[in-house]
């Protein structure tokens, strides 16, 4: 057991558990394709996921400057030396994991694979059983008060 002190967990599982999502999803849907809509609402859907990918990575990407213009660590498994609560992290606990999920959605519209839309909602969910419960340990023990502050004006998501 690792001891939320010292670092969240031992193992960096949020890349991991996308990286399987998305594997899976597209196996299924070698497998098992749903039907998706016809034009012109695939069309539609289309453009907004190309939109939404690229406002997402944006999020992401901003998520992770700002982490290390704190100077602290983007991985999930090593320990937090600030609490950052500044850029995306203002309007959510998690935006790299939010963007992750979203990121996953929005390759369900452009792709228009179906799969896609419930493996990043076991995702989301898988990630914060095994990530950010024990991240939010972490950093509660690490932070304090300041930490405390901050999740009562932050939501964990959006």
């Amino acid at each position: 057991m690792t001891d939320p002190a010292t670092r969240p967990s031992r193992f960096p599982w949020p890349p991991v558990i996308y990286l399987v999502a998305i594997a899976v999803s597209i196996v299924l849907w070698l497998l098992y394709p749903l039907p998706w809509f016809g034009s012109p609402l695939s069309d539609i859907l289309f453009a907004v996921g190309c939109v939404m990918i690229v406002a997402v990575v944006g999020i992401d990407i901003s998520a992770m400057r700002t982490l290390a213009r704190a100077n602290t660590t983007v991985r999930p498994d090593k320990a937090s030396t600030h609490l950052v609560t500044t850029g995306a992290f203002s309007f959510s606990r998690n935006p790299i994991y939010l963007a992750n999920t979203l990121i996953m959605l929005g390759a369900a519209l452009i792709a228009g694979i179906a799969w896609f839309i419930p493996l990043a909602l076991i995702a989301a969910f898988l990630t914060q059983k095994l990530a950010i419960e024990g991240e939010e340990k972490h950093l509660a023990l690490r932070f304090g008060k300041k930490y405390q502050d901050y999740r009562k004006r932050v939501r964990r998501w959006i």
